[in-house]
């Protein structure tokens, strides 16, 4: 560094002739200290904006005297590092740009929070998401921009924080593509609404339930708690978070115990909020399964008590919607085997295979409605509500027999 250039640049103030010199001044050094002073004429500082060498247009970045002309010229800068100084800088004056009527400064801070909001650097657009999560007058555009970007590092902290996407914009987020995480970011989110919860529900994304679950500030439905709590046997993700939420139905309480692990009864029983009634049953519905599950060794088979039942016309359809309402999942499928003359472990399979084709099929060769084919869907097989193979309207199959005998073939049978 040459000795008059250290002198300029180091003196208190500088007329416009010294600060002309010093911005042209062929010494890197000299142009970084200059690049730092905030005493510098804006036309000086956007000058320095466009210096070749990125350390100078890097401190002009970090300078907070930097006009926002320039601002905007290094927001789209070659450097990655100008762009993720400059974001950290920028990003704290969003609060400033929210006005509905903004004069020039405040919408160049916009544009530039804009071009941003869009690098082609996942780390520019996370540093921007971080520092916009949680400010309640971000830029309305700017977050719903970085709220549906396809990396979660960028999506995630704005989808899960902040006060500025409204409902309508949550909904559009789930109904549209979106980053994995996404849903799971929603569902963290501080008083989730019914609305929302319903919506993230919808999408049958079991991690994402999980997270809705554990959420004690979001809001779900009674009935749809009740129905979570029905398909949950498969998903054990959820029963923790079923167990501890604020307002658990004795309905879904009892539901429950059917599938319940021991250690889980626990928390259960603890809570204060279920008659003591309720906990009595859960208790002996609890017992039944267990004893279901092991039987003694001289207990007779439900097939040949079904088998029975079908030879005095008394096992109807009926008793399997009372079976599976109950949760007696042994009985359901050894009712299914007897009345298809199929053997249980091919039910098992076709049931385990979460096919609705196949599930029709079992259902039409066990000589029972399409409406109880849907059923066994729901409720045996735990299949996903948009998933399910539903009736045809006037009620009958919505295959062929040619069609459902081959998808029996498929099995074996």
């Amino acid at each position: 560094m040459s000795d008059s250039g250290k002198k300029l640049v180091s003196k208190a103030t500088l007329s416009y002739q010294e600060m002309q010199k010093l911005a042209s001044h062929e010494d890197l050094l000299i142009r970084c200290q200059l690049a730092e002073r905030h005493d510098l004429k804006p036309e000086i500082l956007y000058f320095l904006a466009e210096d070749e060498e990125m350390e100078v247009r890097r401190r002009i970045a970090v300078n907070p005297t930097t006009p926002r002309q320039a601002d905007l010229l290094l927001a789209s800068d070659a450097e990655e590092e100008v762009r993720l100084q400059l974001t950290d800088k920028i990003a704290n004056l969003a609060p400033d740009v929210s006005s509905d009527q903004q004069n020039k400064i405040q919408i160049l801070t916009l544009e530039a929070l804009r071009v941003l909001s869009r690098d082609q650097a996942t780390k520019v657009r996370q540093i921007l998401s971080e520092a916009l999560k949680d400010v309640v007058d971000a830029p309305g555009e700017i977050i719903k921009h970085l709220a549906q970007d396809m990396e979660l590092v960028v999506a995630g902290p704005i989808l899960q924080f902040s006060p500025v996407l409204s409902d309508e914009d949550l909904l559009e987020i789930i109904t549209s593509s979106h980053c994995k995480g996404a849903l799971n970011a929603i569902s963290k989110r501080h008083k989730v609404s019914e609305t929302i919860s319903d919506a993230v529900i919808a999408t049958n994304e079991e991690s994402a339930i999980a997270d809705l679950l554990g959420n004690q500030s979001a809001q779900i439905r009674e009935d749809t708690l009740d129905m979570l709590a029905e398909r949950a046997e498969a998903i054990t993700n959820w029963h923790e978070p079923l167990l501890q939420r604020p307002k658990l139905s004795p309905k879904a309480a009892k539901k429950m115990a059917h599938y319940l692990a021991e250690n889980l009864l626990n928390t259960l029983q603890a809570r204060t909020d279920l008659p003591a009634d309720v906990i009595n049953v859960v208790k002996e519905q609890v017992k039944k399964r267990i004893e279901c599950d092991s039987p003694a060794e001289d207990a007779p088979d439900p097939m040949d008590i079904l088998r029975e039942l079908k030879e005095k016309d008394e096992l109807d359809e009926m008793k399997l919607h009372d079976w599976l309402d109950d949760s007696q999942w042994l009985m359901a499928t050894s009712a299914l085997a007897v009345l298809a003359d199929l053997p249980r472990v091919t039910v098992k399979k076709i049931i385990a295979s979460q096919s609705g084709k196949g599930i029709m099929a079992l259902s039409w060769k066990a000589g029972l409605s399409a409406e109880m084919g849907e059923k066994l869907q729901f409720k045996l097989a735990k299949m996903p509500i948009p998933n399910l193979l539903k009736p045809a309207e006037n009620g009958e199959y919505p295959l062929t027999e040619d069609e459902l005998t081959w998808h029996l073939e498929l099995f074996g049978h």
